[in-house]
């Protein structure tokens, strides 16, 4: 998929990626795996708890640092701002540490090489020097080991549909101060953008030099676009292109396999999608980068980059070496992420021990597809957590809602001033109304559970992290969680090295497990989609009818192509292959006789 990027068995120490999940679950992870290679998302979101984590690491660090409090000029910026200039300063000081250190047991300069991808030319390396005794030769290659450490990427993520306006305080929406706090920053990593297009936040990212290339040098800040197919993908890059940006990376993520919000595509499925990349890659350098050429040149007089690649990761639920294998083999990519397991390593992500214990216990139908969310996207919950019980509690109690403290998804403006349909406020005014229009009955109160379905996800996303680390111990607080479907398959609390062993299959933490193949789980969950489409159109006709069917058949599709690919999919053995081809073959049958009309 590219000529430039280079793959674990190039220089990179690690083949997959941890993805931003939730707005507190990765926000200190970099601190945790950075220095040894692994890169991760940090989600800038939240900047209340950016700004809690920050003062609560830095004063771990022993550093010095003033609170920047909500009436500060700019504050959500700066706080993000002072955040990624801690973490950078921090894992840059690790990696320092790292580099003096000898390659006894235990060391972190040892577990930076032992947890190595295998195909990274480094690992063959470090084994080689393992193997000689003390001498001159070891002693020159501990030197080359020690000079090539380099730290993870630390990635930060924005999704373009959480941007409230901020008019009247003199700052920017919600969007645009999060990438500004990103664009000041020291760090030299990429912003992730998900969500979809975002005009005024791509214009934003022009006027910022370091996302522009330096002479010969590439640019010190980066865009990743996270998306779930080639169209979406060709449309935000050409409109980047013409403002002289090139865009580093697609991270395709499966539309409903995945965690937190499931943004549901017309039935195209990670396998198709990442065959398409593959083969109209071509097409897209040829139309896209000659627009970038002349807006490059247009700002930057004089500059000429070499081609930029086009780089392509994947990510949403993979859970086998053997899967991961082949998606960088298959597909030419340049990292895998790996999400939702690592909620289960305490060592990566930042989750409070109650709701570790229950994420460790979930079983099939205790991680489900929700409507909690207020953007009104279907959202990935886990039935049990702190702020499901709460907010149930809360509807029994007749007081159901919560208080909207921060106001990022008070969107909804249908009562004359912006809320949160989960607020408090909002559903009051919005079941009064309904109970005005349907009066009392079925209809009525279907309608109100639809209301009160609706979650915080803005203060209750964050709160383990701060839980964690033992911190706001007075308020009451009720932990969310949005891990993806494939963690039912994952049954037990692992330390970083028995999951990274997991992912390079060193190791099995599956142990037996009986588990479909990650494209097959999409499949499933696609299929169960397109039957709750279905039942809920009743009588589709029109517009509704055409997407149903265009749905189906990009199903039908996709299971043909993989039923073409079951020999690379099932590598292991002949038993797996027929294993592949029976569940497919089942799958296709429910799906011939799903009737969209």
């Amino acid at each position: 998929m590219t000529t430039s990027a280079k793959g674990a068995g190039e220089g990179r120490p690690h083949s997959f990626h941890i993805p931003v999940m939730g707005t507190g679950f990765t926000i200190d992870t970099p601190l945790r795996v950075a220095r040894y290679g692994v890169s991760s998302v940090v989600s800038i979101v939240d900047d209340r708890l950016i700004e809690r984590m920050r003062l609560f690491h830095a004063r771990e660090a022993g550093e010095a640092c003033e609170p920047i409090t909500d009436n500060d000029p700019d504050a959500r910026s700066r706080r993000i701002t002072a955040y990624l200039d801690l973490l950078s300063r921090l894992v840059d000081a690790q990696c320092a540490r790292m580099r003096s250190e000898s390659f006894g047991a235990g060391s972190d300069l040892t577990r930076y090489y032992e947890l190595m991808d295998d195909a990274c030319a480094l690992k063959a390396e470090y084994g080689r020097m393992v193997a000689l005794e003390d001498g001159p030769e070891r002693r020159e290659i501990e030197r080359r080991l020690r000079a090539a450490v380099r730290p993870g990427a630390i990635d930060v993520n924005i999704m373009t549909k959480v941007d409230a306006e901020r008019t009247g305080k003199g700052e920017f929406s919600d969007a645009l101060a999060a990438l500004r706090g990103f664009a000041l920053s020291t760090l030299e990593s990429s912003v992730v953008l998900s969500a979809g297009l975002n005009l005024p936040l791509f214009s934003y990212l022009e006027t910022f030099d370091d996302f522009f290339p330096r002479g010969g040098s590439p640019p010190r800040k980066r865009v990743i676009l996270k998306v779930s197919d080639f169209r979406s993908a060709f449309t935000q890059a050409k409109v980047l292109a013409k403002k002289g940006l090139w865009v580093s990376e697609f991270r395709i993520e499966s539309g409903l396999n995945c965690g937190g919000h499931a943004f549901a595509t017309a039935g195209h499925l990670l396998g198709p999608v990442l065959e398409e990349f593959l083969a109209r890659k071509d097409e897209f350098l040829r139309t896209v980068h000659p627009v970038y050429r002349e807006a490059l040149q247009a700002k930057r007089p004089g500059s000429e980059p070499e081609p930029p690649a086009m780089c392509v990761s994947a990510q949403g639920g993979v859970g086998t070496s053997a899967e991961t294998r082949f998606l960088l083999r298959r597909y030419g990519l340049v990292s895998v992420g790996w999400g939702s397991p690592f909620l289960l390593v305490p060592e990566a992500t930042t989750v409070d021990d109650d709701t570790l214990a229950k994420l460790a216990r979930a079983g099939e139908g205790d991680i489900y597809l929700s409507e909690a969310s207020p953007l009104g996207v279907p959202f990935f919950n886990l039935r049990n957590s702190a702020s499901e019980e709460a907010r149930r509690e809360r509807i029994r109690l007749g007081r159901p809602g919560s208080p909207c403290l921060y106001r990022y998804l008070a969107f909804n403006t249908e009562f004359g001033e912006a809320l949160c349909t989960a607020s408090a406020r909002y559903q009051r005014l919005k079941v009064d109304q309904l109970k005005e229009t349907l009066g009392e009955g079925e209809a009525f109160e279907h309608a109100r559970e639809k209301v009160y379905e609706k979650s915080c996800i803005c203060r209750d996303l964050g709160s383990g992290a701060l839980i964690k680390n033992g911190l706001g111990v007075d308020e009451k607080r009720f932990p969310a969680v949005c891990p993806g479907p494939n963690l039912v398959f994952f049954k037990r609390i692992a330390s970083l090295r028995e999951m990274v062993d997991h992912i390079y299959g060193r190791s099995d933490l599956l142990d037996g497990i009986s588990r479909p193949h990650v494209f097959l789980n999409e499949l499933r969950l696609y299929i169960d989609h397109l039957k709750r489409r279905v039942r809920e159109a009743l009588s589709p006709a029109g517009k509704e009818r055409a997407y149903l069917e265009e749905f189906k058949e990009n199903l039908l599709a996709g299971a043909r192509y993989y039923r073409g690919l079951a020999e690379q999919l099932a590598e292991e053995t002949p038993a797996a292959v027929r294993r592949f081809l029976s569940e497919l073959g089942a799958l296709e049958g429910e799906l011939l006789e799903i009737a969209v009309s």
